[in-house]
């Protein structure tokens, strides 16, 4: 049997990240054979990121990359808000944004793929299962800067704009402030915009208004609804008493397109009922 050292297991930890038992464990399987033990910690992690698979993973963080005229902004997640901080998992998020940017895959698959073995090193370190959830990349003549609010990174948005990045920014702030669900008027659903004018309508006939003053106002609120879910149209949060478009002309800006996260959004999470557990714990 090989004599397994320190430096052997140190030196295996720093390749792999994984924690010293297992460095050694797998350096004793391995009877000291370096390149196998690392083969032999890869499978394991690996089995062990299946076991986790099923597990809803509904924390995260959201990270983002620029490089030249191309952005990334990517949602990773996690099962608890603990490993959510965790510097390795935080690391990983950032690897996985720089690498939407630089190898540009066509799907979120396709991401998932080029980062995998990354991912099951950290599975592996944390003990939860982590996932590539979603990502959107922006390739552009304009310039492109991103927001990520706050220390618990899990709210974002990334910028297309023209002008002062200063501008720009802080019209990001906003974005994630007011939620606006697009730029303009011009990109808000047809659909959507006859589903609200219907209503207005029943609402405007059933309060018994002559017709021609309810014409006028479903198309008052209309225009109120287009200024709610529309970034030019929203009252800049810094200053109220400006729209965003106003904001933005003021300063010669302009925004051309935006992505905007929250991490977690439309994940169902699980509702433990420790409760329950407890009860059913104590009939065993």
């Amino acid at each position: 049997m090989a004599n397994i050292t320190a430096k052997m297991v140190a030196d295996l930890r720093a390749a792999t990240g994984l924690g010293m038992m297992e460095c050694k464990k797998a350096l004793v399987e391995a009877d000291g054979d370096m390149a196998k033990a690392e083969e032999i910690l890869r499978i394991k992690s690996g089995a062990k990121a299946g076991k986790l698979a099923g597990r809803t993973a509904a924390e995260g963080v959201l990270a983002y990359a620029i490089e030249g005229n191309a952005g990334a902004l990517v949602e990773i997640n996690c099962e608890t808000d603990f490993v959510a901080k965790d510097a390795g998992f935080l690391a990983f998020a950032q690897s996985v944004a720089k690498t939407a940017v630089a190898k540009k895959p066509a799907s979120v698959e396709d991401l998932a793929a080029l980062v995998e073995e990354e991912r099951k090193a950290v599975i592996a370190k944390l003990g939860e299962n982590i996932s590539v959830r979603r990502f959107q990349l922006i390739e552009t003549a304009n310039s492109l800067t991103a927001y990520i609010h706050g220390a618990a990174a899990n709210e974002g948005v990334l910028v297309e704009y023209k002008g002062a990045e200063d501008v720009a920014r802080k019209v990001g702030m906003h974005i994630v402030a007011a939620k606006p669900q697009c730029v303009s008027e011009d990109q808000v659903d047809a659909e959507t915009v006859e589903k609200e004018r219907h209503i207005y309508t029943q609402q405007a006939i059933e309060s018994g208004k002559p017709a021609e003053i309810a014409a006028k106002m479903v198309e008052g609120r209309i225009k109120k609804f287009l200024a709610e879910v529309t970034l030019n149209g929203q009252a800049f949060v810094m200053n109220p008493d400006q729209t965003v478009a106003q904001f933005l002309k003021e300063n010669g800006a302009e925004v051309v397109n935006f992505v905007r996260y929250k991490v977690g959004d439309g994940i169902e999470k699980k509702e433990v009922d420790y409760a329950a557990e407890v009860a059913a714990a104590a009939k065993v």
